[in-house]
Parts: structure tokens; C-alpha cells; sequence
């Protein structure tokens, strides 16, 4: 119990540090969004309107900073993230959630699909190490080790442009109406599938060499010994003895992954103009819309940080050494 409380508190200071952080960056940074919100709009916002945007959006300098920060987690706790400035006047929860789904969609399928068979793979060659299995190392390695916004445009190049199989960039036929129909669900899965692929094959190789190492470490132990000298199967022993012990580190870094699935996608969103949470994040940065990036930047802060408490929780579960103390 300790434990948990113990790591309970970090997480706590940790989110409470990540959120002042996310106040008071687009404070320091310089220009003023008010003014740049008002030349983007010119002539459709009356100047007379200036004292209530500064006042909306947080940043009546009337207002103390202290009071600006209470404020600011009185909204946070109501959900209130502010008002979008380059999609004025659309909340920015509004625009977050319609851009997160496409992201965890596709790149949370893609990590699934990624570590199991990753891990699957790896436990096949670190059990048969020294085979010809092992020759499948340096090929994984190679397309890990490709730049992946090289790996997403040569496979644009070769599946898009020269073969035609799949389109290079959106999300879906846009001369579509979104539901939940067959001929939309099949555009989404048609239009995902080369981002998805690259993903997988750029993410697949450490998969692999992580259940490869641990299996080759565990299959040493004593149990796996007794286990063989038992008489049981090859791939009894494999699986339920190897395999079941090795998988620890992978669910621990699995479930941290599961963190990243929401902020470390802006490259493969950029390169695929996937509608996502990235692509959203860099048209903010663009545009100077400091409601948006606080936003997305305070969605990537707490994806990471429930990875994390996941992470622990489960490893701690998995293997209550770790729930020791000392």
C-alpha cells in the first residue's frame, strides 16, 4: 500500500508542476494574441471588443497573475480550455475531441498490432538464438533505424505515386459524409492503412529485440530447466515458462507507450495530413494559437502520465517484488 500511495503523491506534484508549466509558457512567450486575433479578423471584430477577448481568454492584465492562475484551474476542473483563436470563437475541447479519435484510432491500433507481434516474433527468435531466425534481427533493425519521415515518404513514393494501392494523404474520401456506416468505416481503414504500416514497421524492431533479449536471459533459469527435464513441450516450455517471465519489461514498456500514442504522432500526421492530435498541435503552433497548444500540450501531459501510473500499477501487479520496500 505504501507504494502505491508513494507513487500517487509523485504523480500529483508531477501533473501539478506539468499544468503551471502549461499556464505560464504562452504567457512568456511574445506577441500578443488578442491583437494578432483581431488583424486576422479585420473589420469583423469591433475595437470596443478588445477588453472582453483579453478578459475571455484569460489575459485581462487588470487581473492579478495569481488570480489568473486560480482561474485557470477553475477551469481546468470545469473543463473549460478556452476559445480557439485560428477557429475562433469553437471551443478548444471541441477541436481537441474531434482531432483525438483519429489519433488513438490509428496509432493505438497500430501499437497493439505492433507489440504483440513484435513480442511474438521475439520470443521465437530469442528461444531458437543462433538459428537462422536470428537473420530476421538486422533486417527489423534497419527499418527501425530509417528517419520515420523518410520511411513514411518512400512509402507514399512506392504504394501512392508509383503503384497506386493506397492515397497519400487524409483521413477519409472527404466527398464522404462521417457515420458510422460501412462505406465510411472502409474509406477511414483505406485511407489509414499506409500510415498505420509505416508505424508499425518503424516501432516493430524494438519489440523484437526486447522479448529477444529477455528470453535469452530467462531461458538460463532454473524453472525453464526443470520445465525441459519434465518432459513438457517445446512450446509449452516456450510460452508458459520463457515467455511468461520475460514479458514483464515489455508490458511495463508497452504501457508507456500507450502514453505516446497521443503526442508522438506530429511527424507521421504531418507527412500523411492525418486530421490527428500532432497535425492539430502544429497548425496551432502556426497560427499562434496559445488556447490550442495548451491544450494539446495538457492532453499529451496526462495521456503520459496515466501511461505512466498504468505502468507502474501493472508491473507492480505483475510482479510484486517491486512492491517491496527498502
Amino acid at each position: 500500500m505504501r507504494f502505491f500511495v508513494r507513487r500517487g503523491i509523485f504523480y500529483v506534484i508531477t501533473a501539478w508542476a506539468a499544468v503551471t508549466i502549461n499556464f505560464f509558457i504562452p504567457r512568456m512567450m511574445p506577441g500578443d494574441p488578442v491583437k494578432a486575433l483581431i488583424a486576422k479578423n479585420q473589420g469583423k471584430i469591433p475595437t470596443d471588443a478588445i477588453p472582453a477577448l483579453y478578459a475571455m481568454f484569460g489575459l485581462d492584465e487588470n487581473v492579478p497573475l495569481w488570480q489568473q492562475y486560480l482561474d485557470y484551474w477553475a477551469n481546468l476542473f470545469r473543463g473549460d480550455l478556452g476559445i480557439s483563436f485560428s477557429l475562433f470563437p469553437m471551443p478548444v475541447t471541441e477541436v481537441i475531441a474531434q482531432a483525438l479519435p483519429w489519433t488513438v484510432g490509428l496509432v493505438g491500433i497500430a501499437t497493439i498490432i505492433s507489440f504483440f507481434v513484435g513480442t511474438v516474433i521475439g520470443t521465437g527468435i530469442g528461444w531458437r538464438r543462433g538459428t537462422w531466425a536470428d537473420s530476421l534481427l538486422p533486417i527489423s533493425t534497419f527499418f527501425s533505424a530509417v528517419p520515420y519521415f523518410w520511411l513514411g515518404l518512400i512509402a507514399i513514393f512506392v504504394f501512392s505515386v508509383t503503384l497506386g494501392w493506397f492515397p497519400s494523404s487524409g483521413s477519409y474520401d472527404r466527398s464522404l459524409i462521417p457515420s458510422w456506416d460501412w462505406e465510411f468505416i472502409s474509406s477511414v481503414i483505406f485511407y489509414g492503412t499506409l500510415p498505420a504500416l509505416t508505424i508499425i514497421i518503424s516501432s516493430i524492431s524494438g519489440w523484437i529485440l526486447g522479448m529477444r533479449n529477455m528470453v535469452v536471459t530467462v531461458s538460463s533459469e532454473d524453472y525453464v530447466t526443470v520445465a525441459q527435464a519434465k518432459g513438457l513441450s517445446e512450446r509449452r516450455v516456450m510460452f508458459n515458462y520463457a515467455a511468461r517471465n520475460a514479458v514483464l519489461p515489455q508490458v511495463s514498456s508497452f504501457a508507456l507507450s500507450l502514453g505516446f500514442i497521443v503526442g508522438g504522432t506530429l511527424i507521421m500526421e504531418m507527412v500523411f495530413t492525418y486530421q490527428g492530435i500532432g497535425f492539430l498541435l502544429f497548425n496551432a503552433v502556426n497560427a499562434k494559437d496559445y488556447p490550442l497548444m495548451q491544450g494539446c500540450f495538457l492532453v499529451i501531459t496526462i495521456a503520459v502520465l496515466a501511461a505512466n501510473i498504468l505502468a507502474d500499477f501493472v508491473y507492480a501487479f505483475l510482479d510484486p517484488r517491486t512492491r517491496q520496500e527498502g
